[in-house]
């Protein structure tokens, strides 16, 4: 099993004519993914290397059956791109866009909860489950089949820590780069209760960065609930108080927020927080056995 994408996802991209809608999504073809069609307003009835483009998601999901959709418009239009999958019942959709201005995606957040839809994003590399599905940008070739889960605020630790656990030997469920955004989908918690559920992850792998209060409630939510090892690791700790680092939602006001408060939280709840991506994979080895 893993969790969000399988082998039953069948992908409709939206914004698949532009350059990297059309690159992802043949990537992501080639990995096994069953995209089976893509969207931009006016190019209905054109194709992509053999994939239909279809004006609206609407009638792309009543012609193909799409359950899940991927996005790559541009920020102005991404947050009706969103609202128009959940309008056509489409249930997960990936959002890799960066840029939205948090009042969009305010707008998004409250809308969805009256949806029966799953975003994960915006400003994120999406999901893979090895050798099932790849929806997003994070490269198949550094993945493998296993049982550990991964959720991510940051893309490129995705890509690091995956790495350095496959060089080891040691396979993923599934990875969620979840985005760094202060407004976004799927987080730590929804995440972590997936992987709680999912008979073939073992070991969730959480790793978070300064800023916001989501690895406290992911503290609070993994006392409570989950009963899996999970390991944890921190961007940060250099990190000058009052200055943001990368993402929107990675910045630190006095000692709220810090990567020591955070790592605190989660050591105290009986997780083991590595301070470098290569220990993280350490620990990992150590708890699988």
């Amino acid at each position: 099993m893993s969790i969000l994408v399988d082998e039953r996802t069948s992908l409709v991209v939206q914004g698949i004519t532009g350059n990297e809608g059309t690159f992802h999504t043949l990537r992501n073809r080639a990995y096994g993914t069953k995209v089976v069609a893509g969207v931009t307003p006016g190019k209905g009835g054109q194709d992509v290397e053999g994939i239909p483009v279809f004006d609206t998601v609407a009638r792309a999901v009543a012609e193909t059956g799409a359950n899940t959709s991927m996005i790559f418009v541009p920020p102005r239009f991404a947050a009706e791109a969103i609202l128009e999958a959940a309008d056509a019942g489409v249930g997960l959709v990936v959002c890799i866009t960066e840029g939205i201005p948090v009042r969009d995606m305010a707008t998004v957040h409250s809308a969805l909860t009256r949806r029966g839809t799953t975003l994960v994003g915006p400003n994120c590399p999406g999901v893979i489950s090895p050798g099932a599905a790849n929806v997003g940008i994070i490269p198949g070739e550094i993945c493998a089949p296993g049982r550990v889960g991964l959720v991510s605020r940051s893309g490129t630790l995705v890509y690091q820590i995956v790495h350095e656990l496959t060089q080891r030997g040691i396979g993923q469920s599934t990875c969620v780069g979840m985005g760094g955004d202060p407004v976004h989908g799927i987080g730590f918690v929804e995440a972590l209760e997936r992987f709680q559920a999912d008979a073939s992850t073992e070991l969730v792998v959480l790793t978070g960065e300064i800023g916001g209060d989501d690895e406290e409630r992911a503290a609070a939510f993994i006392a409570d609930n989950v009963t899996k090892p999970v390991v944890g690791y921190l961007a940060g700790f250099e990190a000058p108080p009052g200055r943001r680092m990368g993402h929107a939602g990675a910045i630190v006001t006095g000692s709220s927020g810090t990567a020591a408060a955070k790592a605190e939280a989660l050591e105290a709840v009986g997780v083991a927080v590595g301070r470098n991506p290569m220990q993280v994979a350490e620990l990992v080895a150590e708890r699988l056995g």
